[in-house]
């Protein structure tokens, strides 16, 4: 039987079919049931519980840095509760010798990836040696500029496209970074070269207090990937077997060399976009805030854990109590790191110090060995 010719000026028709290609991928529900056996990853028992203990640790490292922020022992810091699957499900599906290109919201991610809690605190600090990378570690510093990480990613990947490497680029920006420029030149430019990319957007809803629906038309951000011609999808970023499943896939398909892919995940920040003055009971009710809570990460997979007999609230509090000593270690070595001087940040400005730069160094230096 012929297709029905659809009017190619309904512009209706043609919006419906655009919209009806990103179904929201999901595994576990809100009460922790599988709603689909066929996409279960093939994950062991010990990396499921891997996986539920780099999440509590997030959770408690979220808690704790707003405590030290408060108590001005941290410097800028952007929560994290809630979007732990988000973050920790995805960087679980990375390799060692993948490049990890974080928004300044993404510090899980690049802790489990190899940075010592020690230097992210320094960095929150805006200390110089907080991105002072190993040679070993596969990542740059968080980007404080919005959506710039993604040109940055569009680069590397081509790198290692251009290099053989087998590995990828994963870059991370919000919902509201999605409508910046930035954003659609890196995926529009890695998607023209094919280059090895995994690129996340975190739609937590509010941007910075910009809500969802009023971010933009569309119906999905995912489908903002279809301008570039790269694999776009959708997945509930509060399941955390359904975020490393979707994302142990694109990596392997950017891996292979077959492009990038745009990962849209539908997540939830319980916090303030930042500790820097922001009020989210301005933009957001409470009645949102409760129906999001309900869909705790943490919750469901703990449920899902639970069930399966892989864990308890004993092994839970160990957790927690092992994470709140690594913190009060770090936040020592922290304190211990020597105070930075304004000679220090004149002589990081340039490789060869011109000679007006030089007088204030001496200048300077001069003041301070008083």
């Amino acid at each position: 039987m012929a297709k029905k010719k659809v009017n190619p000026l309904d512009f209706a028709a043609l919006m419906e079919d655009i919209n009806a290609d990103f179904p929201t991928i999901q595994v576990l529900d809100k009460d922790g049931k599988v709603v689909d056996k066929e996409l279960l990853p093939d994950l062991s028992d010990d990396e499921l519980v891997e996986l539920m203990t780099r999440m509590v640790w997030a959770r408690v490292l979220d808690q704790r840095s707003t405590a030290l922020n408060r108590q001005g022992r941290l410097g800028f810091y952007a929560p994290t509760a809630g979007q732990e699957a988000s973050q920790l499900a995805s960087q679980f599906a990375m390799e060692k010798e993948d490049v990890l290109l974080p928004g300044y919201r993404d510090v899980p991610q690049l802790i489990q990836h190899g940075l010592p809690l020690r230097d992210a605190f320094l960095w929150s600090r805006g200390h110089a040696a907080g991105s002072e990378y190993a040679e070993s570690l596969q990542a740059l510093p968080p980007q404080i500029i919005i959506g710039a990480q993604y040109v940055q990613a569009a680069g590397v990947a081509l790198g290692l496209k251009k290099r053989n490497k087998p590995n990828v680029a994963f870059t991370y920006t919000g919902d509201g970074g999605s409508s910046q420029g930035d954003f659609y030149e890196g995926i529009n430019f890695a998607g023209a070269y094919k280059a090895n990319a995994v690129f996340f957007i975190q739609n937590n809803g509010y941007a910075i207090s910009t809500p969802r629906e009023l971010q933009t038309a569309a119906n999905t951000l995912a489908q903002k990937g279809i301008a570039a011609g790269i694999p776009s999808i959708q997945v509930d970023g509060m399941d955390a077997l359904a975020v490393y499943k979707v994302t142990k896939a694109a990596r392997e398909w950017a891996a292979a060399g077959n492009g990038p892919v745009l990962i849209e995940t539908l997540t939830f920040r319980y916090g303030p976009h930042t500790l820097s003055g922001d009020d989210p009971t301005r933009y957001r009710s409470k009645d949102v805030e409760d129906e999001w809570h309900e869909k705790d990460p943490l919750t469901r997979f703990r449920i899902y854990l639970t069930e399966k007999g892989l864990w308890s609230e004993e092994k839970e509090e160990q957790i927690i109590e092992q994470t709140k000593e690594e913190i009060k270690t770090a936040i020592k070595a922290a304190d211990a790191a020597p105070k930075q001087k304004v000679s220090d940040f004149l002589k990081n400005m340039f490789e060869v110090t011109p000679k007006l730069i030089q007088e204030q160094i001496d200048t300077f230096e001069a003041k301070e060995s008083n």
